[in-house]
């Protein structure tokens, strides 16, 4: 591909495989583990503009409301709302801290389990809540159960898919990502009417939470990790399970042995490793993808949806419905994701989905400031919000084909053995320390710069667009074993990596 991306593809190592039931259960029971996160992301905006939450938890915010004179922007501007939809975040960050070396020890499998049993211990929290500090405790088990299970299902996914098609299977977190987005805002707009409704809404997050703990007790753990705990020949009932009983598994298994070995023969501190200069693209992708996916702003769309348009004039249970609205459009485009990831690559997706986020997220800014004035002080007509929901509709599309799933997946398969499971926990912390920061201010920057806050995630997807064009090869249906050979093609990354890589002949 031109424009000083990948140049050609990269040899790789083979091997036999071809989609089983066994692993398509599989995967669908760990891409579950989106359930949980989705839930939260989909249910906290709708939660936050029912009366009944606000006037036992946050009665300040509707006397604002009540004000004559009271910009539309800034009737949801407060650090104490925002701090019940972030907290969570910063929960998820530290236990992120942690998420490296539990799914090394534990393994895969039972991180994920400990995840959704502590989720579905701070889902029945919240539902329960007298008080604002029960609310807050709450959302802070439901960060850790979030932070383990973002850690260990993405990188389960990557591990236990076939090569060929590990970008479609691992698509399968975002879209419970998805569904989970959607369930909770329908639940929202079920209950809105109810001085009960918040409670179901909150302690509904039990129910993801177990049918991922479950379904997870159901599976094995991937072969990577039972060979990296010693159980060579559980991980060849493993990989003959998921690979089919026809499929010669020896070759994959003596490849994950071979490089368990070297990983165990490294006497360093895998966060120390990781820093090294030959790591540096790992580390560097590691970092920017998920800094990029939240800078896109779509979380921040997802969580404030019901008060972003119930600002802009379209009405309480309007606003409910225009985040089902957008739900399902990203649904929708995750689907698409996933039939084309392993057709046309990662990196046409990422380029093109960027594309159609810059377009929409500087016309939305352009509506608001031409239809409600430089102030925000004009009110804006039905007509003008549903064009807003048409133009968010349009970039939630973009970014569920592109950056939604793709950013779980990259950093998922781009690091060794050696240093995945750190690799994969230093990106869930960057994602979740970068939702924090802007979940905790979007209101306020909603509030201050008005429809400039949607220029300024604008201004972040042309550069992150930009960045992959230049940085990032394709990793398109190269094994994990073999995924070295990709940086020694490349036209910036090659003069960083060393060995086997470096042997390879350029182009």
């Amino acid at each position: 591909m031109a424009g000083g991306g990948f140049v050609a593809d990269a040899p790789t190592t083979s091997f036999d495989s071809k989609i089983t039931l066994a692993i398509l259960i599989t995967c669908i029971v760990a891409a579950s583990g989106g359930l949980i996160f989705g839930y939260d992301v989909g249910i906290s905006g709708g939660v936050t503009t029912m009366l009944p939450f606000l006037e036992k938890f946050f009665p300040d915010i509707l006397r604002k409301a009540a004000g004559s004179d009271v910009n539309m922007y800034c009737v949801y501007d407060s650090q104490v709302l925002t701090l019940f939809t972030s907290s969570l975040y910063l929960a998820g960050l530290v236990t992120s801290l942690l998420a490296s070396r539990v799914t090394a020890w534990i393994g895969r499998k039972n991180t994920i389990i400990l995840g959704g049993a502590t989720f579905l211990c701070g889902g029945a929290l919240n539902g329960a809540s007298q008080n604002l500090a029960m609310l807050m405790i709450g959302r802070v088990l439901l960060g850790f159960g979030a932070g383990f299970t973002n850690q260990a299902a993405p990188l389960y996914l990557s591990e236990i898919a076939p090569a060929k098609w590990r970008g479609a299977f691992n698509t399968g977190f975002q879209f419970f990502l998805g569904v989970g987005v959607v369930v909770a805002a329908c639940i929202n707009y079920g209950t809105a009417k109810h001085t009960w409704g918040w409670r179901v809404s909150l302690g509904l997050a039990v129910v993801p939470a177990a049918i991922m703990a479950g379904g997870a007790f159901l599976i094995t753990d991937t072969p990577s990790s039972l060979v990296e705990h010693g159980k060579v020949d559980q991980a060849r009932y493993a990989l003959r399970k998921v690979r089919g009983s026809t499929v010669d598994i020896e070759p994959e298994l003596e490849e994950l042995i071979r490089w368990n070995e070297v990983a165990k023969s490294m006497k360093e501190e895998p966060f120390k490793v990781i820093f090294e200069r030959q790591y540096r693209p790992h580390l560097v992708l590691g970092i920017l993808i998920p800094l990029f996916n939240q800078l896109a702003g779509i979380n921040i769309v997802a969580f404030y949806a019901p008060n972003l348009f119930q600002s802009v004039g379209l009405g309480h249970n309007a606003a409910l419905m225009s985040s089902i609205i957008l739900g399902l459009v990203n649904l929708a485009s995750i689907l698409v994701s996933t039939g084309v990831v392993d057709r046309f690559g990662r990196r046409f997706l990422f380029i093109t989905g960027g594309i159609v986020m810059f377009v929409c997220q500087v016309g939305v800014a352009v509506v608001l400031a031409v239809v409600t004035g430089v102030k925000g002080t004009k009110d804006i007509s039905k007509g003008n919000a549903i064009l807003v929901l048409v133009l968010l509709s349009i970039y939630t599309a973009g970014f569920g084909w592109s950056w939604g799933p793709l950013s779980w997946l990259i950093p998922s398969e781009i690091f060794p053995l050696k240093i995945r499971t750190t690799g994969q926990s230093i990106a869930v912390g960057i994602n979740f320390i970068t939702l924090f920061a802007l979940s905790q201010t979007f209101l306020a920057m909603l509030c201050h710069f008005k429809f400039g806050a949607f220029l300024f995630y604008a201004g972040w997807i042309l550069i992150m667009t930009i960045f992959i064009i230049f940085f990032l090869p394709e990793t398109k249906g190269v094994p994990l074993e073999s995924m070295y050979t990709i940086w020694g093609k490349h036209w910036f990354w090659r003069r960083f990596v060393k060995g086997e890589a470096n042997q390879e002949n350029h182009p």
